[in-house]
């Protein structure tokens, strides 16, 4: 089998593409790869708090590894922190790294030439795939997921906080991707087939964060998502056993 890294949100994209990779067996993922706020521990981005995180990895069965970044990294230091992470698992004998993503572009030819660097080829188990087919197959193969961030430019507070269900996906507006892939919201996964057993939590309080400028794929080593001058929906999820 293949070494890889999965590079892993704790998101519905990622959970597909890593369903997809175990139905394949062709790849040995050694670490789900996360980068996380430094100063609030939580998931770049997401929000999502770390206890969270590492209870996914638990309950998927592959050690998470952690890349720690500041609050508001420059694009230099996140590569810095990234290229550092790579050559470790190159060493390894790691040769590939799984992504998430379905359709833009300019992320996916930013994520491979940042690996050729390190001698890593870049996997894209989803890429392509239409929005609304991905979504529904999530769905219909019993993932469970809540929005933990919505984008306020294009959804309003009510969203953040539901589950991606059939109401959520009636109630999107129509130049929203399904599966929010122009950043519009992020999710949570907290059951589904990949998990041995769900994630526990309680949902906690509603906040706002308004982003001044940030770098454009440097934010979170799984987000996709442009952050100028724009604000944010964050709902915490806060574990049960705290």
């Amino acid at each position: 089998m293949k070494k890889a890294i999965f590079n892993w949100s704790g998101g519905k994209d990622s959970s597909l593409s890593l369903f997809y990779l175990q139905q394949s067996k062709e790849y040995d993922i050694r670490y789900l790869v996360t980068s996380v706020n430094s100063k609030f521990n939580r998931i770049s981005m997401h929000g999502v708090r770390q206890e969270l995180l590492e209870q996914q990895a638990e309950s998927i069965g592959i050690p998470l590894h952690m890349i720690r970044v500041p609050e508001m990294p420059t694009m230099e230091i996140y590569n810095e922190l990234m290229e550092h992470a790579l050559q470790k698992f190159k060493a390894e004998g790691i040769e590939y790294s799984v992504f998430g993503d379905i359709f833009l572009e300019d992320l996916k030819k930013y994520r491979e030439e940042r690996l050729a660097r390190v001698g890593i080829k870049g996997v894209f188990p989803i890429w392509k795939i239409p929005s609304q087919q991905l979504v529904r197959e999530f769905i219909d193969r019993g993932f469970k997921a809540v929005l933990v961030c919505v984008d306020e430019k294009v959804l309003d507070r009510s969203f953040v906080g539901r589950l991606i269900d059939d109401s959520l996906l009636k109630d999107l507006p129509a130049k929203v991707d399904p599966c929010g892939e122009n950043g519009e919201y992020h999710s949570f996964v907290y059951d589904g087939p990949i998990f041995k057993r769900p994630i526990a939590f309680d949902f906690g309080e509603i906040v706002h964060r308004d982003y001044a400028k940030t770098s454009t794929t440097g934010t979170s080593v799984c987000s996709n998502t442009p952050v100028v001058n724009t604000g944010f929906w964050y709902c915490d999820l806060v574990p049960q056993n705290l």
